[in-house]
């Protein structure tokens, strides 16, 4: 079910969200600005993070208003993201403006980023301690992928996978989209930062999200776009750690600690690497081992 379509409850629900820090975070749900009666079940959803969308969810006609409804919320005790109109529109000055130092802005989402310098110019206007996420949507902007990585004020970078095609013609097979994710993958271990989030999968069929994530997932992106609520427990599932991993996790750890942290050969210090990382996923996300 959309969260466009849900019926909205008599009273407010208890949050089914865990607190996840925006670094790895999973599950990144857009939802349009100009409908404010969604924020707050956005809000109580699965979502490791929501975006208010001022961009490419709203007409241009209606942007201004849409603005102004999320600032509103933003300011009355909201918290979210807001994915902001790209640098060369006339809207971007207006929408870093507004949202400049509300107390729930969390950080931006800035959409068709292709420089560096768009990145850096969004967080100063912002005030220098908004975090941006640069938004790669074209050709152009896979090829300034390292460059934008390493721009003062990025904080990740998350891949317009629909806009790209539409760019450059791409099919959306798994094959031609490896090269752009693993541009990205790439590019943020360079400049620095956490993984990247990959774009939306269009449609309800969960094999088809599963596999999608999958592959992701596969590539090195440790986040990911969705519009719907469905999709929240599969993004998840599939980015955690499994049991069986964290099971393994904790036993290499446990043994690691009882023979007094002694590396005995060349490949422990990679698998220590990898416990630790698992183990700090696992219980950010709350995974036990099986």
């Amino acid at each position: 079910m959309a969260i466009d379509d849900r019926t909205a409850p008599h009273a407010p629900a208890p949050s089914r969200r865990r607190v996840v820090a925006p670094d790895i975070s999973r599950s990144w749900l857009l939802v349009s600005g100009n409908h404010a009666d969604r924020f707050d079940r956005a809000q109580r959803s699965r979502a490791d993070q929501i975006i208010l969308d001022i961009e490419d969810a709203v007409d241009p006609a209606a942007k201004p208003g849409a603005r102004a409804t999320v600032a509103a919320w933003l300011a009355g005790g909201g918290e979210a993201w807001v994915r902001i109109n790209d640098v060369t529109t006339d809207f971007w000055a207006d929408d870093v403006e507004e949202l400049r130092g509300l107390p729930g802005l969390q950080g931006v989402m800035l959409a068709k980023t292709e420089s560096p310098a768009q990145v850096t110019d969004t967080w100063h206007r912002l005030g220098g301690q908004t975090p941006v996420i640069a938004l790669v949507e074209s050709a152009l902007g896979i090829e300034e992928a390292t460059s934008i990585a390493k721009a003062q004020g990025a904080f990740r970078l998350a891949f317009g996978s629909g806009d790209y095609r539409r760019d450059t013609g791409t099919s959306a097979d798994t094959l031609a989209m490896a090269y752009p994710r693993s541009r990205l993958v790439v590019a943020s271990r360079v400049g620095d930062l956490p993984g990247p989030i990959d774009g939306p999968t269009v449609g309800s069929a969960h094999a088809i999200l599963r596999e999608q994530s999958q592959i992701a997932v596969s590539l090195g992106l440790t986040g990911k776009l969705c519009l719907d609520t469905e999709q929240l427990p599969v993004i998840n599932e599939v980015i955690s750690p499994t049991p069986t991993d964290v099971a393994w996790a904790q036993d290499f750890l446990d043994d690691f600690e009882a023979r007094g942290r002694v590396i005995r050969d060349g490949s422990d210090l990679p698998r220590l690497g990898r416990a630790q990382k698992i183990q700090k996923l696992a219980q950010a996300f709350g995974v036990e081992a099986r």
